[in-house]
């Protein structure tokens, strides 16, 4: 006889209080200044406009980059640009069994932010003009 365990309002307010402490750690570090520049692979040399707020007690920034320049931003924001500036370009891939499926075959960097000061593992490849390419078999 299988029994569920047993969930109390003391449990519950301890894990809502440590998503609570882990948000405001987050933020805290989202809101930490990175310097580096700023790369606009998709129209060189002109200037990017966009505004961002990431959490609902930050107030809205506006950002105006200019391609090439030196600019210091928080780390969110830097995190911002080198993830949501790709697109995808698909591609068809043939199967064993003859049949055809489709997959990402490369994504294409519109723009991107090098930091100066840090190199995060999982951003490495994130900017560039070429893209990433995805490799699906090795012949």
């Amino acid at each position: 006889m299988d029994v569920a365990p047993q969930t109390t309002d003391y449990t519950k307010k301890t894990e809502k209080k440590d998503k609570k402490i882990n948000l405001k750690f987050q933020h805290d570090k989202d809101r930490e200044p990175v310097r580096g520049i700023f790369r606009f692979c998709e129209c060189p040399g002109t200037m990017l406009q966009f505004v961002y707020r990431a959490y609902k007690e930050d107030d809205v920034e506006r950002f105006d980059l200019q391609d090439g320049n030196v600019y210091t931003i928080p780390l969110g924001v830097a995190r911002h640009l080198n993830k949501s500036g790709r697109y995808p370009i698909h591609a068809f891939k043939v199967n064993d069994d003859g049949t055809t499926s489709q997959h990402v075959g490369k994504k294409v960097a519109r723009y991107g932010f090098q930091s100066l000061e840090f190199v995060d593992i999982s951003d490495v490849g994130a900017t560039g003009s070429d893209g990433i390419i995805e490799v699906t078999e090795v012949i």
